[in-house]
Order: structure tokens, then sequence, then C-alpha cells
């Protein structure tokens, strides 16, 4: 493996693991990252390179400037830390919900069988030692990167049911750091609630309803009162012959939305009382509302009124 291709193969750790990057635990505060980042930058600087060969340099020159830079800039400032642990975590809940097969790399299976109280020191461990040699030479940095990534998310898989990972040392606010320039565009703000409802559509299509009502439960988490998301799970519990929780959701959603079409249709089958009145529309009388979401589901779910 050529340096280049290492440093290029990897730029989308910058987004999605910058700590395999670095080389630091996804609970490294501040300080444990600015510490890091002034190690790797002593190692691979230029001045340390002068008996190497000329791949080993160009390795160390790129890594830095492709790599670590922008990986240190992700994980210095507070938000878009937090930013970074909110995609792994979904990601993470994502592979919880539909298991893969586990990680190859030996240490990240280790972690997933270990009793509760021994995952938090062991990570640690096993991301010091392969932090240790992670920037040495192209295809140790690969199997270290690939290795850290998966520690990564086996830590986390197996924290996925607490509501934070905070730092593990309290950082001094003395000030707030000073804004850094932006290389590119902003990119809009990731609509988790929404990742939520396409899941949930797959797994309607795919008749798996339990796992589509878990889906919109979270996405409810996030938008209590959004509508659409409320008639979904209603129709979701409706198959399944839930008729209480339906008619819950869809009672709901007529109180968000009085004029929804697909819940008006479901209040009507399952008799439904004392719903909130319809306001006028100024459409024909009888127009059906404009195509949404549930408008086409409704195709999906109607064999099952017939059974």
């Amino acid at each position: 493996m050529s340096p280049t291709a290492s440093a290029t193969d990897w730029t989308r750790f910058i987004e999605q693991d910058p700590y395999a990057l670095l080389g630091v635990p996804v609970n490294a505060d501040e300080r444990q990252i600015l510490k890091r980042y002034r190690q790797i930058a002593k190692q691979l600087h230029p001045d340390k390179q002068l008996d190497k060969d000329l791949a080993s340099s160009e390795f160390a020159r790129q890594i830095m400037a492709q790599l670590v830079n922008p990986a240190y800039q992700r994980l210095k400032q507070a938000k878009t830390r937090s930013e970074t642990l909110t995609t792994m975590r979904f990601q993470v809940k994502c592979l919880v919900q539909t298991p893969p097969p586990p990680p190859p790399a030996s240490s990240a299976q280790q972690l997933l069988r270990l009793p509760d109280n021994e995952v938090d020191a062991r990570y640690d461990q096993a991301v010091g030692q392969l932090a240790q040699a992670q920037f040495t030479s192209a295809s140790v940095f690969h199997s270290a990167v690939t290795e850290l990534n998966q520690l990564n998310l086996s830590f986390l898989r197996r924290k996925v049911q607490e509501p934070s990972l905070a730092p593990k040392r309290t950082e001094l606010m003395l000030a707030p750091p000073p804004p850094t320039p932006l290389t590119k565009a902003d990119e809009p703000p990731i609509d988790y609630a929404e990742m939520y409802r396409t899941r949930a559509q797959t797994y309607l299509k795919q008749q798996n309803y339990v796992a589509a009502v878990q889906e919109l439960r979270e996405a409810l988490k996030l938008e209590p009162k959004n509508a659409e998301f409320h008639s979904l799970i209603g129709q979701a519990y409706y198959v399944q012959k839930m008729h209480g929780m339906a008619r819950a959701h869809f009672r709901q959603t007529l109180n968000i939305s009085p004029n929804h079409g697909v819940a008006r249709k479901y209040a009507r089958i399952l008799e439904i009382e004392d719903l909130p009145s319809q306001p006028s529309s100024p459409g024909r009388p009888g127009e059906p509302p404009a195509p949404s979401i549930s408008t086409h589901l409704t195709g999906w779910f109607s064999r099952f009124r017939s059974r």
C-alpha cells in the first residue's frame, strides 16, 4: 500500500471517526486531544524524517496534512465533537438493530464480551496500545485506524443506552476558543427524525412492523408534534391489530392536523369519537388531500382491513 493511497483512502474518517485517525478514545476531553495532536505533530515533523526514505517522508507529510490536521480541527471544538459522537451513536444504533457479523479485530470482539465493569479500562488500554505504533508506517497506520474504528464502535455499542458520553476529566473553560476559519461551506444539520422515518418506511415495505414502530417511536421523541409520524405509527399498530394504540396515535394526528386525510379515514374505520372538528378547506368538496407518504402507505395496509 502506497502512502498516497493511505492518505486518500482514509479521508472519509475525518467525518466518520476522527478519533480513530488521532488514536484517542471517544471519551477524550479537549486537553487529551490537544496532547495527542502535539505528539503526532512532533513524530511526523519534517526534521524527524531526515533519516527516513523518500516514501516514508512523503507518507508523514500527507498523513499530517490530509488526515491529522483536519481530524484535530473537527475534535478541538466542543460543538463538532458533539456532532461527531451523535453521528457515531446513530451508526451504532443502526448496527444494534440489524446486527452485523462480529468485528474482525480481536480487541473489538473482546470488548463486546467483557463484563460492564471492565469495559472502560480495557478500551482505554487497547486504544493506547494501538496509538503507540499508529504512525510508524503506512501499513501500520492502515491496520491501526481500522482496529481503532472497530474498537470505538464496539465501545459505543456497549454504551448505547447511556444518555451521554461525558469526558472522563473535567475541562476548565477559561474562555471560548477563537473561531477557526471555515475550509468549506457549512453543511446543513442532520435530520435524525427523518432518518428514523426513512428506516421505518423500509421496515414497513418489508412488513417488519415491530421494527417500524421502534423507529417511529424514536422519531417521535425528537418531534412529538409531527402529525405524519403519529399517522405512520398508527397504521403500523393497526395492521398488528393493536387497535387501542392505533386509536391513540390517529387521535393525536388529528389533534395536530385536523385535516389529515389518512388519519380521518382510519378514525372512521376504528370508530374514534369526539374528534376535533375539521376546518373547511378551499378545495372542492370531497377533494382528497395532497399526496403524502402516509397516502402512499395506505395501499400497503389496505389488504389487512379486508382480512
